[in-house]
């Protein structure tokens, strides 16, 4: 029963933030704020005038941050999902980068400069398609050291 629940909350957020984003919910949207100015001298712009449009904006905008989040979700964990599924394919790639999103900011700060070391390598090759990885940094990096000691 909670499953057939979620898939229905699921179904629903998706419609509303597809609609959300069209030309028309623009459209209405702004219609709206046009129809409350121009209301504005009718209620001799008095507090509950003012009062209508600040609540139902604030409404608005509090339900859609939540369905928005989800929409990013779900779609942040379906790139994910595909650039796991390129890495894996990739007889090239290092299979480390898998899952990395659940890394912290710190790991994620020591890769990237990781891959900044590769790419300054990458610049001083004069061949664009030779491949660099960690893992052939590593594997590098301990032969030099391997030459260098007595």
């Amino acid at each position: 029963m909670k499953r057939k629940k979620e898939n229905r909350f699921e179904r629903i957020a998706d419609k509303i933030t597809c609609w959300t984003g069209s030309s028309a919910a623009f459209g209405i949207a702004a219609s709206v704020i046009l129809i409350w100015a121009i209301s504005g001298p009718i209620f001799h712009y008095s507090d509950t005038w003012q009062l209508v449009i600040n609540t139902g904006t604030t409404i608005i905008t509090f339900l859609m941050v939540f369905l928005i989040q989800k929409s990013q979700n779900k779609d942040g964990k379906a790139i994910q999902l595909k650039l796991n599924e390129l890495i894996a394919a990739s007889r090239y790639a290092s299979n480390r980068m898998v899952d990395i999103e659940d890394l912290t900011e710190l790991e994620l700060d020591v890769l990237h400069k990781y891959y900044a070391a590769l790419s300054a390598q990458a610049e001083k090759d004069n061949d664009i398609h030779k491949s660099h990885s960690i893992d052939k940094a590593q594997q590098q990096e301990k032969e030099k050291q391997k030459s260098t000691k007595p």
